[in-house]
């Protein structure tokens, strides 16, 4: 009997002793909630592409960006290029850029960065690693490569082990992730899913697109493909809408509007994009002369609030 007792006493002070040891166990903090944009309207930094207020000096362009109160501003080769050869330096344009409350996702790009000959595309090297450099220098999470030239001897097994070596040279080289940009109208990458087969068949975990809803649509892609991808595939999204008054083959650049002003399904675009775990910007780039003529702040404004009614109307 006795021993009975001793082992009943032992089991219960032990239960009460891992009890105890429970209820002082520290409790794992809540996982912190993904951080929102815009007052909390948007689960995504919404971004400036600079071709909507061209022509302005890239001095200009960050100023109104900033002043009209975007989380990131996406600019282009050209404006890196032009500020160097005015004596600018990248790095403290950089800086200037964070300083002012946003970052750099992206830089379009490396032109002219995918010949299919051998010896044409180790002599486009020179200027594609001067603008791997530039883009590095002013803060740019990644850079954008356009499978161009577009000639009718393009080849995806090749474009697939030019983007591989373009890879590495941003990695290794400059610190910079390299993006595959499609483009609808081209003859050679239009659509999403040769795109993501490119990218894809590099067997490199960091190969990623620069998509774009003008292009999805002018290629032919449609948006439903877009469920079929991880959010982290896709390194920057260009955001714009297109109207149904020219027919879909004859509709150029010049035909992007403000998100919400034409026929896309971008809502649902948008909960996709959450469904599959797209965190990075959406970035509105437009190419419309009359916009160009006007002062870029009051584009910067007009152009937020359309991005931001834009997402606000998803529900996402």
């Amino acid at each position: 009997m006795k021993n009975d007792l001793t082992r009943r006493a032992f089991l219960t002070g032990t239960a009460v002793t891992a009890g105890l040891t429970l209820a002082a166990a520290p409790v794992a903090p809540a996982q912190d909630a993904p951080p929102r944009f815009q007052k909390g309207v948007s689960p995504w930094p919404i971004c400036m592409n600079v071709s909507t207020i061209r022509p302005a000096n890239v001095k200009t362009k960050i100023d109104a960006t900033a002043k009209a109160g975007w989380d990131a501003i996406e600019l282009w080769i050209t404006d890196l290029e032009a500020h160097e050869k005015d004596g600018g330096s990248l790095k403290d344009l950089g800086k200037e850029i964070v300083d002012r409350g946003m970052f750099v996702p992206n830089i379009i790009g490396l032109w002219e960065c995918m010949p299919m000959d051998d010896d044409a595309f180790k002599k486009s090297l020179e200027a594609t690693r001067e603008r791997m450099r530039r883009s590095a220098e002013v803060g740019s999470h990644f850079v954008a490569a356009i499978p161009a030239p577009d000639g009718p001897d393009f080849d995806a097994k090749t474009a697939t082990a030019r983007y591989r070596e373009l890879m590495r040279i941003g990695r290794e080289d400059y610190n910079i992730k390299v993006a595959f940009e499609f483009v609808g109208f081209m003859k050679s990458v239009n659509r999403l899913g040769q795109a993501s087969g490119i990218a894809m068949d590099t067997d490199d975990r960091e190969a990623c697109l620069i998509a774009d809803t003008f292009h999805m649509f002018r290629g032919g892609s449609g948006f439903n493909g877009l469920k079929h991808i991880q959010g982290d595939f896709i390194a920057d999204f260009h955001w714009n809408d297109v109207k149904d008054e020219v027919p879909r083959e004859q509709q150029g650049d010049e035909h992007r509007v403000y998100p919400g002003d034409g026929v896309l399904p971008l809502g649902q675009a948008l909960r996709d994009l959450k469904a599959i775990g797209y965190k990075r910007t959406l970035s509105l780039e437009i190419f419309k002369k009359e916009y160009w003529a006007m002062d870029p702040y009051e584009v910067a404004v007009t152009g937020l609030a359309k991005m931001v009614e834009c997402v606000a109307k998803s529900g996402v």
